[in-house]
């Protein structure tokens, strides 16, 4: 059974700091890539940051240098640390996975996590 279990949202003033966890089944940690992404209110969904298939992190361009993606593979969780937030990150942030890279950059993939609201104000 496919599961992803997001949690850590929350609300934070503009410039502060949330660190969000995204838990997966075993299945999922180790045999799928994962990616995290945020659908504004109003707004289409898009991606924040994904696991490219060679390993290494890649990141939405409203998000460089300020987010971060790490890994711990003894909890198989995925960990989002957003610093400097700012208004325009508020949004439901998405944990997903699939066993194709190409369609988390379509953000297309097959499995979903409930969603963690953020919500950031100035």
């Amino acid at each position: 059974q496919v599961q992803l279990v997001e949690s850590g949202g929350g609300s934070v003033q503009a410039g502060g700091s949330l660190r969000l966890a995204c838990t997966a089944s075993k299945d999922i940690y180790d045999n799928y890539y994962m990616g995290w992404f945020r659908q504004p209110p109003g707004k289409e969904r898009e991606g924040v940051a994904i696991i490219e298939n060679d390993g290494s992190f890649s990141y939405g361009d409203s998000v460089k240098g300020r987010f971060t993606l790490s890994k711990d593979n003894a909890k198989n969780t995925l960990y989002l640390q957003m610093n400097s937030l700012k208004p325009e990150d508020t949004a439901m942030y998405y944990c997903a996975a699939d066993r194709f890279v190409w369609k988390l950059i379509q953000i297309a993939p097959d499995y979903w996590g409930q969603g963690t609201q953020v919500t950031v104000s100035s």
